[in-house]
């Protein structure tokens, strides 16, 4: 087992760039199944997520390569349409191959997908869609079947703006027969992403940013290579990283106006924020200042996988903040590790209510979840004393090399193998 070991009390200098988004590349990745030849993905995260839907690419029967930072997929042949749940519980993200899989080979038998525990997060968006496209699905013995002779467009309006479920109906549209239209669809930066890849495969795709999009599918797919954009989410964390330690940072490879609801937060605990068309600038002058209320929300709102990083940050603000989060109610299991490092942290609900303390304590905690992993290491970026983090896994999940960059930041962290 590993845990990451941090002394606190060191101020974060320097600049980084933002890797490839990981909640961008992992629908792309699914994705590539549409098009039976190759796709290049470039600017690819080494994380252990990416490693995972290697895994399963390379289960359906795809040959799948690194190239420095980029993935050549080639899905010339798809061998099986079926997933063990040893291979789809590792990460929730397994369930993008549901709509490219029945686009492509009109059927699909996945395993429950899993991932971190952060709440319900039920698949009855997607199914629901997919049903009003065509297919058959049903569920037993943890198995998900789903089957359709031949998938055809339909209106769909979606009961709530479901990241997963709009990613997963675009993929199975761009090769349905006729139009598809997504009524209050989810308007995350990574959902522009895909389009813009599909469209490079030669998908037709309108509305790309807003809640209404339009596909009309084609017969088949081309040959691709794209880039993936820079982790909006990794950026948030390191930006909060240095808040937090009281520090300066320029993160790269990002674009501002995704930031906008975390740059806003950190304006109004009193940080310096500064920005250009591809990098944002941070410096922390003085004490924090609270955040009197933050509420959770689809993009453009507050994210909710930023969350538990900023309530970690609030932890040392000079007064009480109050988190509400709206989208997984599980994100507030991070404050009960919080609290063992010395957070004045009170659940309401679906809210938190932080009295801001002078300083956080050092002490052994564990990773819950990818986000909230990430927050204890900002924790202890700031505490007083030695932070040991286990289930360091989860961290490993959506953040490449996190402990060298912020060693080459400025700060006393080591990966530490336990036997």
């Amino acid at each position: 087992m590993s845990i990451l070991r941090i002394k606190g009390g060191r101020a974060l200098s320097g600049s980084i760039r933002a890797h490839g988004s990981k909640n961008a590349i992992l629908p792309m990745m699914a994705a590539s199944i549409l098009y039976p030849g190759i796709t290049v993905l470039h600017g690819v995260p080494e994380i252990l997520d990416v490693f995972y839907m290697i895994e399963i690419l390379e289960q359906l029967g795809c040959k799948v390569k690194w190239q420095d930072s980029s993935l050549v997929i080639d899905a010339s042949a798809i061998e099986s349409v079926s997933l063990s749940s040893c291979m789809t519980g590792k990460m929730r993200s397994s369930v993008f191959l549901l709509g490219p899989l029945l686009a492509r080979c009109g059927e699909a038998k996945l395993g429950q997908p899993g991932g971190c525990s952060i709440g319900s997060r039920p698949v009855d968006i997607h199914v629901a869609g997919l049903q009003q496209m065509g297919a058959e699905l049903t569920e037993e013995n943890g198995w998900l079947r789903a089957s359709a002779s031949c998938l055809h467009g339909n209106v769909i309006r979606l009961p709530f703006p479901s990241v997963g479920a709009t990613e997963n109906l675009i993929m199975a549209a761009v090769l349905a027969e006729g139009e598809t239209i997504l009524h209050h669809a989810a308007r995350e930066p990574e959902i522009g992403d895909l389009c813009r890849m599909l469209q490079g495969m030669g998908a037709r795709i309108k509305g790309i940013g807003s809640s209404t999009l339009e596909i009309t599918g084609v017969d088949r797919l081309r040959e691709s290579a794209y880039t993936v954009m820079g982790d909006r989410i990794e950026a948030s964390t390191y930006l909060i990283a240095a808040a937090a330690s009281g520090g300066e940072l320029m993160v790269e490879n990002v674009l501002p106006g995704q930031l906008t609801g975390v740059l806003t937060a950190l304006s109004i605990c009193g940080c310096d924020v500064m920005h250009n068309q591809r990098a944002v600038y941070l410096r922390r002058k003085d004490r924090l200042r609270p955040v009197p209320y933050l509420r959770t929300a689809p993009f453009p709102g507050f994210p909710t996988d930023v969350q538990s990083q900023m309530m970690a940050l609030l932890s040392c603000a000079d007064g009480e903040s109050i988190i509400h989060e709206t989208i997984f109610e599980g994100r507030f299991q991070t404050a009960l590790e919080l609290r063992k490092m010395g957070a004045d942290i009170c659940m309401e609900g679906n809210k938190a209510v932080i009295q801001g303390v002078q300083r956080l304590t050092g002490t052994k905690v564990c990773a819950r979840d990818l986000r909230g992993g990430a927050a204890l290491v900002i924790a202890g970026l700031t505490a007083e004393g030695i932070t040991e983090i286990c289930h360091c896994t989860y961290i490993q999940r959506g953040y490449a090399a996190l402990a060298q960059h912020l060693v080459d930041l400025g700060a006393d962290i080591e990966m530490v193998e336990i036997h």
